[in-house]
């Protein structure tokens, strides 16, 4: 397995993203739905007790007018450029932010929780909102969302909307890897890999059951080669952790499965997998292609560990241009990065709900 970190970029290009769907002709997506982790929280945090925030500076500083949202970045994250390139808003918000209403959400929305996962067992490390519960004010919204513009309009609206779900690393580097006594106690990675598996698949029949038909499942990326998991590589001459690569693949192909089965199972349910793991790989492997400058450590604080409030405490030691840098914090892209992950998910897989 640890070939995949020496196969050619050219090939790499060719596997990037696997599409699974049922086909059909593309339909005008009237709003992005959003379920998962700090990838796609856009700031419900701020509003439950948790440590697992990012609303304070230097997170948001190339915002629009500086501000620090929640997002676990510089700037925007990937589902707010999503929303863009479908021609929606510029930002997804967050559920739970009061400045913002049924009349913001109708046309997207996020109930991502930063720190979160498939299993309820990660979401209890730092106390953030479990899948299931993201579920429930989903349900909430959709009662929200008949209220404000009707029953007819609403459905149609629910039928047509984009669903994204982003989650997973968590699961792995702050659960199963990080917690004595904890899963790996209880599963071997495959196992416990059978597990979220069957999670996400329970979850996205749910969400059908609800009436969603659209839906982008996410894979993981290559978690072994985040700053975090580098610095504390000291053997592997703080290089990627290769095992935690090798984790990320083998789950992706879990999911993808996952997608393939319920494509068939489900009527009338068109479901993607869409794959950042290669795109991110490629931009660690061959920076310069992209402009950037660093991939091993991150722009904010010293680079190596910090995320949160560590980044606040190290704001001194940032960089000055987050541009150049694939990683803003230990943990969490750029807005750059960001970007380019986004584009390269549009164009390859999720053009084909695109009007």
């Amino acid at each position: 397995m640890e070939l995949h970190n020496n196969i050619p970029m050219f090939i790499l290009l060719v596997f990037m993203i696997m599409i699974t769907s049922n086909g059909g002709a593309a339909a005008n997506v009237p709003a992005i739905i959003v379920f998962g982790d700090s990838s796609v929280d856009a700031g419900n945090n701020n509003f439950i007790p948790t440590i697992a925030r990012s609303n304070f500076q230097p997170y948001g500083r190339d915002f629009e007018g500086g501000v620090a949202t929640g997002r676990f970045s510089n700037g925007r994250i990937p589902t707010d450029f999503i929303s863009e390139a479908f021609g929606l808003k510029q930002f997804v918000p967050a559920y739970l932010d009061p400045k913002y209403n049924i009349t913001d959400f109708a046309t997207g929305v996020t109930f991502a929780s930063a720190a979160t996962g498939y299993d309820n067992a990660t979401s209890d490390v730092l106390s953030v909102i479990p899948l299931w519960k993201q579920l429930e004010y989903y349900k909430e919204y959709q009662q929200k969302l008949m209220t404000y513009v009707g029953e007819t309009k609403a459905h149609e609206i629910i039928s047509e909307s984009l669903y994204i779900m982003s989650l997973g690393t968590n699961d792995f580097l702050e659960n199963y890897y990080t917690m004595p006594g904890g899963r790996e106690s209880e599963y071997t990675p495959q196992q416990y890999q059978n597990f979220l598996a069957s999670i996400a698949g329970n979850f996205i029949r749910n969400l059908y059951a609800t009436g969603a038909r659209k839906i982008s499942l996410g894979g993981l990326p290559p978690m072994g080669c985040l700053p975090l998991e580098r610095t504390t590589n000291i053997v592997g001459g703080n290089d990627c952790v290769a095992s935690y690569n090798n984790v990320a693949l083998e789950f992706n192909d879990k999911l993808r499965n996952v997608a393939i089965n319920l494509n068939k199972e489900l009527p009338g349910i068109r479901l993607v997998f869409s794959n950042p793991y290669y795109i991110l790989l490629y931009m660690i492997k061959k920076p310069s292609t992209f402009g950037f400058q660093s991939t091993s450590v991150a722009c904010c604080g010293t680079g190596m560990f910090e995320m949160g409030y560590a980044c606040s405490r190290g704001d001194r030691f940032s960089c000055s241009d987050a541009t150049k840098y694939v990683f803003w914090d230990a943990f969490h892209p750029t807005e750059r990065t960001n970007s380019i992950v986004a584009d390269y998910v549009v164009k390859h897989v999720l053009a084909q709900f695109l009007k």
